[in-house]
C-alpha cells in the first residue's frame, strides 16, 4: 500500500497540529512549513515529535515563508506532496484592521503562490484552501456554498480573494482544489488572543483568585461555533472525493458572545456579570453580527457532522485551563534539548 504524503501549511497552529495528528494516525509521511523565529513556536506539536534520523520518522518541518514564492516552489518540487493543505494566515479579524496591508499577502496572496507553484512544477497533488466564515460577512444567515460574499474585515476580504483565485485555478488549470469554507472551530490550543479562549481562560483564572475582570467588546455577535479536530476531519474528507468542489463545515447552531461568556462562567459556578466589563477598544470598525452554516452538502457528501456544540466546547475550553492551572508542567511542552534537536533538523 503507497504511503502518502501530505504537506501542511500552518501545521504549528490549533488547526493544523489537530490535523498533523489525524494524518499520521492515517499513516501519512506529514510535512509541515514552520516561520523561522528567534523562539520555539512549536508547542502545540511537541508531543508528535519524532527524530528525523528514526527511520520511522513520519513528521518532518521544514522552514519556510509564504510571501516567498521561490522558497515554497522549491519545497513543493522537493517533497512532491500528494496532498497540500493550507491553513497559514494571519488569522486575526481584529488584527487584520490595523495590518490590512499584511493580511492580505500573507491571507490571500499567499494561496496564488502556492497553486501558482503547484501548476508551474506541475504537481498532481490535491490542494485545500482553508476558506472562512467571515467572507459571508453581512450577508444575512444561514450561509451555504450559494450564499453571496460581503466581508467585513480586511481578513474577510483576503479570504475571499483566495477562495476565487482557487475556483480558478481549478477551473482554469484542471488543478484538483478545494475551498474548505468552515465556520468558527475552537478549542484548548485556539491562541490566547482569541475570544474563546479568552473567555475560558479568564474564567479559570477568575475561579482560582488568579484574575478579577474580564474585559470585553461586543457581546451581542453571534457566531457558530464547533470543535476543531472535528473540522480537521471535514477537511480530509474534501481531498478523499472523485471530484473537486467546495464546502461549508458548521454546526449550524448560533450563540451569542455572551452565551458563551455565561457557559463558560457557569461550569465554575460564577456569574460573569459580576467579573466582565466593557471595553469599546475591543470592538472592530465594521463588525460581522450572524454566522450561521448549513453544511447539509457536507453531510451530504462527504458524511461529515458536528457533534460538539457550543456549550459543550464551552466546558471542555475551561476545564483545559484549570487542569494547566494546577499542573506544575503541561505535558504537551518537550523539554529543552527536544525542541533545539527537532529545530536543528528542519531544512
Amino acid at each position: 500500500m503507497t504511503v502518502k504524503t501530505a504537506l501542511i501549511t500552518g501545521i504549528t497552529g490549533q488547526d493544523g497540529s489537530y490535523l498533523a495528528e489525524l494524518l499520521l494516525q492515517k499513516g501519512y509521511v506529514v510535512h509541515g512549513i514552520v516561520r523561522r523565529a528567534s523562539t520555539f513556536n512549536t508547542q502545540r506539536i511537541d508531543h508528535l515529535y519524532q527524530d528525523p534520523h528514526d527511520p520511522q520518522a513520519r513528521l518532518f518541518l521544514h522552514y519556510g515563508d509564504l510571501t516567498d514564492g521561490t522558497r515554497i516552489a522549491a519545497l513543493l518540487g522537493r517533497l512532491q506532496p500528494d496532498e497540500v493543505y493550507h491553513l497559514a494566515a494571519q488569522s486575526h479579524v481584529r488584527v487584520s484592521f490595523d495590518e490590512p496591508e499584511f493580511t492580505g499577502n500573507t491571507t490571500g496572496l499567499s494561496t496564488t503562490r502556492l497553486l501558482e507553484a503547484i501548476r508551474a512544477t506541475g504537481l498532481p497533488c490535491r490542494f485545500y484552501q482553508a476558506s472562512s466564515s467571515e467572507m459571508f460577512g453581512s450577508t444575512p444567515p444561514p450561509q451555504n456554498e450559494d450564499t453571496s460574499f460581503h466581508p467585513r474585515s480586511p481578513y474577510g476580504v483576503a479570504k475571499v480573494y483566495a477562495y476565487w483565485v482557487t475556483r480558478n485555478f481549478r477551473e482554469a488549470y484542471g488543478i484538483y482544489a478545494v475551498n474548505g469554507i468552515l465556520f468558527n472551530h475552537e478549542s484548548p490550543r485556539r491562541g490566547q488572543t482569541f475570544v474563546t479562549r479568552k473567555i475560558a481562560m479568564a474564567a479559570a483564572r477568575i475561579k482560582a483568585g488568579l484574575q478579577g475582570e474580564l474585559y470585553m467588546g461586543n457581546l451581542d455577535a453571534r457566531r457558530d461555533w464547533g470543535y476543531a479536530p472535528e473540522y480537521v476531519e471535514a477537511m480530509w474528507r474534501m481531498l478523499q472525493q472523485d471530484q473537486p468542489d467546495d464546502y461549508v463545515v458548521a454546526t449550524g447552531i448560533s450563540h451569542s458572545v455572551r452565551d458563551f461568556v455565561d457557559h463558560c462562567f457557569a461550569h465554575v459556578g460564577l456569574d460573569w456579570r459580576d467579573h466582565v466589563r466593557f471595553d469599546e477598544r475591543y470592538l472592530r470598525p465594521s463588525e460581522v453580527d450572524d454566522l450561521v452554516g448549513d453544511a447539509s452538502r457536507a453531510e451530504r457528501i462527504l458524511g461529515w457532522h458536528a457533534t460538539v456544540l457550543a456549550p459543550e466546547l464551552a466546558r471542555l475550553m475551561v476545564d483545559a485551563e484549570l487542569a494547566t492551572l494546577t499542573s506544575t508542567r503541561a505535558s504537551s511542552v518537550a523539554a529543552p534539548d527536544a525542541h533545539s534537536e527537532l529545530l536543528a533538523v528542519m531544512r
